[in-house]
């Protein structure tokens, strides 16, 4: 087992906000959560010896982009994706995280990028 593995994304869903102001259906967040959990296991991006590094995912409770929820950002691209759904989740997955080419429809806002010069803020320590 590699001791501190690599990370490529760290994928965050605001999936079920307590205040509920950009997902009024906590259904859909629900479910595009456990699609993502599903998506991340089946494509083997928690995969310590994965040569890209490994994808980490969060669900969080608010993202503080309160518009077309849920909504997922994207780390270290600094992308935020809304209207996120079970059926958009695979083409995200897929294109962005995967292959590298966010889909520029269904932006909702943009960050700057986490820096790649900085190892230190792209891996993991398990405390060893």
């Amino acid at each position: 087992m590699q001791a501190n593995p690599r990370v490529s994304h760290h994928l965050l869903l605001c999936a079920t906000p307590t205040k509920g102001l950009c997902c009024p259906d906590p259904q859909q967040g629900a479910a595009s959560w456990e699609t993502l959990k599903r998506l991340v296991r089946e494509r083997g991006l928690e995969d310590l010896g994965r040569p890209g590094g490994i994808v980490l995912r969060s669900k969080a409770d608010c993202l503080r982009i309160c518009a077309n929820g849920p909504v997922l950002l994207i780390w270290p691209d600094g992308i935020v994706y809304g209207g996120v759904s079970p059926e958009r989740l695979a083409r995200i997955v897929d294109e962005h995280v995967i292959g590298g080419t966010p889909i520029a429809e269904w932006i909702a806002a943009r960050y700057a990028p986490l820096s790649t010069t900085n190892s230190a803020s792209l891996s993991w320590s398990n405390g060893t």
